[in-house]
């Protein structure tokens, strides 16, 4: 069970339709390579398993035990984890949560994604810097991007040819593989029609220009992984809203519920489904926003949680929790109503950003105990009134105001939780 880390000195470097070229690459060479993704990111995950047809977890360094992260990454063949924004960004003030520290604790090499785009000579130090930043953070190899020529290709490599890292690739710039993206990351995998061939174009690109040989002969083995505790789920039957509105709920958790004998019962509100008979049911966050209308049009939907409410409990996380409120504005100013159980309305017409990691104490809800969580959204709220769901506090444990709201059974958030604290 070998493993490498992709990593880069910035966001913005490449590293997804790389990583994403190498697991189709490998794939259809019959290596059995499989992907993991550093942080809370919930698209990519999606498109490293279309590349390679294999279940792809977030490993967050932040918010998840080194027990934990052992054992999600443990699994048979090749492990390619994509790194996060630069290989020592983190969460303040320290770094923690970075892809280095997935490489500290998993004892993995991390070969160097460097958009060379505009660089010549300074690559060498540029990348002499992040080896010899941290003597436990092992910097293996590099592979060059956006490489404007054999001619550039070739000075780049004498430049860093005194530095013995090997240099696996050198690709070279091509606008067809640019990727569309939107305002919490790249288009979802689901709704690209050409995923495939665009896979197996950056696939080929990747296959041209890098030796997979070599890289794969960087991997090294993964630690034991341990067997990690699985708590209670919070309900028995848990309904799982999922569609391109609702795509943004982790695996692991619902792995976890499962395993501790759960039923997870998935249902489309794009698809107007109502909700199934469930003691919970989840909606999870996504793009409500791009779908409001056909959300609030729906004959059976909200109905369907305005019915379940009356006898089951009703989460929402970031997306979720908007549409339980009573209206959501989109991005052209529309009010489109939604379930009304929550005295809430958010817009979407004047978008911030609100970005960072949450622990989170519960005031009620599905969930005992504290909860490591991520915030990241364009959404603000308009009007909101009740008792707040959770406590909060930021990644360096400054205190928050509280999180979410709870009214009766139902309650949610704009957190997204991913462990237990």
């Amino acid at each position: 069970m070998p493993g490498l880390i992709l990593s880069a000195p910035s966001s913005g470097s490449g590293k997804t339709t790389l990583t994403l070229g190498l697991l189709r690459a490998l794939t259809r060479r019959g290596v059995a390579a499989r992907g993991a993704k550093s942080g809370p990111d919930y698209i990519d995950p999606r498109f490293h398993e279309a590349a390679c047809g294999r279940p792809c977890p977030n490993l967050d360094a932040w918010a998840m035990s080194p027990a934990r992260l052992r054992a999600l990454a443990a699994g048979d063949g090749l492990l390619l984890i994509e790194g996060a924004m630069g290989l020592f960004d983190g969460a303040p003030p320290e770094g923690r949560g970075a892809t280095a520290d997935l490489a500290r604790l998993l004892g993995l090499p991390t070969v160097l994604v460097v958009d060379a785009g505009r660089m010549a000579q300074s690559v060498a130090p540029l990348v002499a810097g992040f080896a010899a930043h941290d003597p436990e953070v092992r910097v293996a190899g590099v592979i060059l991007n956006r490489v404007g020529s054999p001619r550039h290709a070739a000075m780049l490599r004498r430049a860093l040819a005194p530095l013995g890292l090997p240099v696996l690739g050198a690709l070279p710039r091509q606008s067809g593989l640019t990727h569309p993206s939107r305002h919490l990351g790249l288009v979802q995998a689901q709704e690209r029609a050409d995923l495939d061939s665009w896979l197996d174009a950056a696939a080929e690109a990747v296959a041209a220009a890098v030796d997979l040989d070599a890289l794969a002969g960087l991997a090294a083995p993964l630690p034991a992984a341990p067997a990690a505790p699985v708590g209670p789920p919070p309900a028995q039957r848990i309904a799982v809203a999922s569609d391109a509105a609702f795509a943004f709920a982790y695996p692991h958790l619902l792995a976890d519920w499962r395993a501790a004998g759960a039923e997870i019962r998935p249902f489309s509100p794009l698809a107007d489904a109502p909700a199934p008979e469930a003691d919970l049911i989840l909606l999870p966050g996504g793009y409500p926003e791009l779908h409001a209308g056909r959300l609030a049009a729906g004959a059976r939907f909200l109905p369907s949680l305005r019915a379940a409410a009356e006898h089951a409990d009703i989460y929402g996380e970031c997306g979720g929790f908007m549409v339980l409120g009573e209206a959501l504005t989109d991005a052209d100013g529309i009010a489109h109503p939604m379930a009304g159980l929550l005295r809430l309305h958010t817009s979407f017409e004047t978008r911030r950003l609100h970005l960072g990691y949450r622990r989170l104490v519960p005031t009620g809800g599905p969930f005992a105990g504290p909860l490591n969580a991520h915030e990241f959204h364009y959404a603000t709220t308009v009007a909101a009134e009740g008792p707040p769901l959770f406590h909060a506090s930021d990644a360096e444990g400054a205190e928050l105001p509280p999180m979410g709201l709870r009214a009766g059974r139902v309650c949610g958030s704009f957190a997204h939780v991913i462990d237990p604290a």
